[in-house]
């Protein structure tokens, strides 16, 4: 038994990295793009305050991971079927550079090896669930749509690289950096239950000695891998001007944040991702990249039903080696 909590340890502890590392992008990928913050420099502002996020806001959101998807009792070694599970398929996407739903995997990864244990899924709060994650995007979207409207025209030729009379590293430029710390914030909250929520699950450790952990092991994530998902969602998506960065990223703030006040976690990437596009229509959709966020989509497509998979045959193997 030893042996497998130290395998839950180390595997939860390393899926907590490779999500640090993933949403670089969807948390300081605006204020990178925009030349507001330097890449190092955002990194380094992220790694705390997910940290931060982790600790004090991550509380409902580790109950509905650790007691609101599976009805009957989990032991260590359905939890480290999960936890693999989950941590193999984000490392999979951030190896391929694509932008995922990391809760998704992790929250159908828990159905497969539910199914496949017999342990009776709470299907009332998976769909609730994929209601709320239906709605994010959409919801983001409009925000930013509405935003970018109300913001009016954009900042003069020159602005976005610090050159021309609208430069701005100025109120706005700092008014960007905010919402990408409240966005670290968000994810630190949103996302920590995700790799430590399995010991709120199994009872190994108090939410907030789980919080602690996973929130560690995102700031490591950050800090040590973070630079090619930050690149990515910053430059291959949409074209941006300075007040479209500002409003994409305080529209995935607020649905964010809006999400984890009631105990819900929805996908980091997703809400940016419907924010940006909504930002660049606003802006006429020349601006987007469409191909990117066609990519983006199939990922989101595979990314439920291979941790549904992929939990179900974790499972089989944990009980195959009598660890479940």
């Amino acid at each position: 038994m030893e042996l497998v909590v130290a395998a839950l340890v180390g595997v939860a502890f390393g899926f907590a990295v490779s999500m640090g590392a993933h949403y670089t992008g969807a948390c300081m990928g605006m204020s990178y793009a925009s030349g507001a913050l330097r890449a190092g420099s955002a990194l380094l502002l992220m790694a705390p305050l997910t940290l931060i996020g982790a600790v004090l806001a991550s509380g409902g959101v580790k109950n509905t991971v650790g007691h609101g998807l599976l009805a009957g009792a989990v032991g260590v070694g359905v939890a480290l079927a999960i936890v693999a599970s989950a941590f193999a398929l984000t490392t999979a996407y951030n190896f391929a550079r694509i932008p995922t739903s990391t809760i998704q995997i992790l929250v159908f990864s828990v159905v497969g090896a539910g199914l496949e244990r017999g342990i009776a899924v709470d299907w009332p709060t998976v769909e609730h669930l994929l209601e709320l994650w239906a709605l994010a995007p959409f919801a983001a979207f409009g925000l930013g749509y509405l935003l970018v409207r109300s913001f009016g025209r954009p900042l003069p030729p020159g602005a976005r690289d610090g050159t021309g009379p609208g430069t701005a590293l100025g109120l706005v430029a700092i008014a960007l950096v905010g919402m990408g710390a409240a966005a670290s914030f968000a994810m630190g909250a949103n996302d920590v239950a995700n790799a430590s929520g399995a010991f709120v699950m199994t009872g190994l450790l108090s939410p907030t000695g789980a919080a602690l952990l996973g929130g560690i092991g995102l700031a490591v994530g950050v800090l040590t891998w973070g630079r090619p998902l930050l690149r990515r969602v910053a430059f291959d998506l949409v074209k941006l001007d300075l007040k479209m960065a500002v409003a994409a990223q305080l529209a995935q703030a607020v649905v964010i944040l809006s999400y984890v006040t009631f105990g819900y976690f929805t996908s980091m990437n997703q809400a940016l991702v419907g924010a940006m596009t909504g930002t660049g229509y606003a802006r006429g959709v020349g601006t987007v990249r469409w191909r990117a966020i066609r990519d983006i989509l199939v990922g989101w497509g595979v990314g439920p039903p291979s941790g549904a998979a992929c939990g179900f045959a974790a499972a089989f193997v944990i009980a195959a080696l009598g660890w479940g």
